[in-house]
């Protein structure tokens, strides 16, 4: 699927279909979009812990739903006058409905890299979470490993169309380092205003070494932090932010 690839980005969409049943009495898709809504009271995303990933998005789909009225066109003014002539007529005029034989669990997600590479990675580091939701889907009871999930997703996948422009291709990790600079960086340039250009050297000197611009293992904006106050209380940057007094 050549349409999912830009450069080193991969766009992967899922739609898997969802079992009718119920736990107690509650059907099993409302027990995966519960679960799912849990997930943004976490403090991170499971999916944080996959690697490279840009960005992703879970959602149940109950239906399509199709305009039940005609709109603006010309012959849709016209059919409205169908009913001087016909009921019949005009509901002949709406459009045609169509709706899912099924409810289904879409997984929409942007990363870097291969796919194979990526599915296995979302397998070994959030497998109790992806069994959690996807376990109410038809064909999930087949998943074993890694390489069942891996063809149990081809098996889901849809062409994708769009991608998410705020990647620019390179691997997470230095996208998460680049981002913790560009906030240290600004930090710096507020503190050190008014010093003079010896000690703004020195400052400058103190700020490389405790960024360490050219290591992106650390320090470096958490995967999946939801705000810069997730960053700052990081074990880490909290230290740090100690020592300079901006810890609220």
């Amino acid at each position: 699927m050549s349409g999912n690839i830009s450069g080193k980005a991969y766009a992967l969409t899922l739609l898997c279909p969802i079992k009718p049943g119920a736990v107690g009495n509650a059907a099993f898709c409302d027990v995966m979009r519960d679960t799912l809504e849990a997930w943004n009271e976490l403090p991170q995303s499971p999916m944080a812990q996959v690697p490279n990933t840009y960005l992703c998005r879970y959602y149940i789909l109950d239906d399509v739903y199709t305009e039940s009225l005609p709109g603006g066109g010309i012959w849709d003014t016209l059919s409205d006058i169908w009913p001087v002539l016909s009921q019949k007529g005009r509901l002949n005029a709406l459009p045609f409905q169509e709706h899912l034989q099924s409810r289904y669990l879409v997984f929409s997600s942007n990363f870097h890299g291969d796919l194979d590479v990526y599915l296995q990675g979302m397998w070994r580091n959030a497998e109790a979470d992806i069994r959690s939701v996807w376990q109410y889907c038809y064909g999930f009871d087949k998943v074993t490993d890694a390489d069942s999930f891996a063809a149990y997703v081809k098996r889901c996948q849809r062409e994708a169309t769009l991608f998410f422009v705020g990647s620019n291709d390179d691997p997470l990790d230095e996208q998460l380092k680049a981002l913790y600079i560009k906030q240290e960086f600004s930090r710096f340039a507020q503190r050190t205003q008014d010093l003079s250009a010896a000690a703004l050297r020195q400052a400058y000197r103190e700020f490389m070494l405790r960024v360490k611009p050219r290591d992106v293992t650390g320090p470096t904006w958490p995967a999946g932090a939801k705000n810069e106050r997730a960053l700052r209380l990081t074990p880490e940057l909290m230290t740090t932010q100690k020592q300079e007094g901006t810890v609220q």
